[in-house]
């Protein structure tokens, strides 16, 4: 089934999951929202992420979609059952994928999570976390300048260096042997939040997750594109609520293809 699969997030952290649905179902077309008028979501209220999370799912809808992909920890831990009760095609986002990888790779059952305020205080990994396995320690820490130092391109810089261990420093007493990047755009720092919290902590990267999960779900309802790479070349459609240029400028450096275009949509009238 060619029709394309649609990803969306409160900016532009999503397209490490872009970049991984991507690596991983290359024949797979695309169609990419980013709410960067209204980013970051994760300082926002439950009934405004929903509402925001409804409005671009709403537009998507307008592609004809196969499938949602929620690529913000966010929209995924307030707006998920919401949107899933809401439509009837496969939705899925971002939480679960990474909580099955953290609690299968932990050794010592202590995980760390770290995102935004609303996904820490959401406590939606710890819930998975707990019910695959009920041991586990989970600590978890708020991150809130992540996002914007990402937005910002500042991702080897100083500053970012130095907020990184001022938030990451007391998670280094609970001796945890997992940490989950709770946000999508955290993976682009994770050079700079490995060499602080060590090599012995396995960095779970849920994007990664997420494209394998979205895999097996694409192939479980026969929604996979069966049409090879050189019958047809795949097409990534990209939308933002603003700063195009800045946009372009930014997936130019996550992705591992040139982004020539991005096109602006009034969500506010979805």
């Amino acid at each position: 089934m060619n029709a394309p699969i649609g990803v969306f997030d409160s900016g532009v952290g999503g397209l490490t999951v872009v970049k991984e649905i991507m690596r991983q179902l290359p024949g797979e077309n695309l169609v990419y929202f980013g709410d960067t008028a209204r980013v970051p979501y994760g300082s926002k209220s439950k009934n405004t992420v929903c509402k925001y999370s409804k409005q671009i799912v709403r537009f998507l809808q307008t592609k004809q979609v196969k499938a949602i992909v929620i690529a913000c920890n966010t929209a995924s831990a307030l707006a998920l059952d919401e949107i899933r009760e809401e439509i009837d095609i496969p939705v899925m986002g971002v939480v679960e994928p990474g909580a099955m990888m953290a609690a299968n790779t932990t050794r010592t059952n202590n995980i760390g999570i770290i995102g935004t305020e609303s996904t820490i205080k959401s406590g939606i990994y710890n819930k998975f976390l707990h019910k695959i396995n009920p041991d586990i320690t989970v600590v978890s820490k708020a991150c809130p300048l992540f996002v914007p130092l990402v937005e910002e391109g500042l991702w080897e810089d100083r500053v970012t260096e130095d907020i990184v261990g001022r938030y990451l420093h007391e998670l280094k007493e609970y001796e945890i042997d997992a940490l989950i990047l709770g946000c999508t755009h955290y993976p682009l720092l994770r050079r700079v939040i490995g060499q602080e919290i060590g090599e012995d902590v396995k960095l779970v990267n849920p994007a990664y997750e997420t494209a394998k999960s979205l895999k097996l779900l694409l192939g479980e309802k026969n929604l996979l594109n069966t049409m090879s790479i050189e019958e047809h070349e795949p097409t990534y459609d990209y939308f933002v609520s603003d700063g195009v240029d800045k946009f372009i400028s930014f997936a130019d450096d996550v992705l591992s293809c040139h982004v020539d275009h991005a096109e602006i949509v009034d969500i506010e009238s979805y």
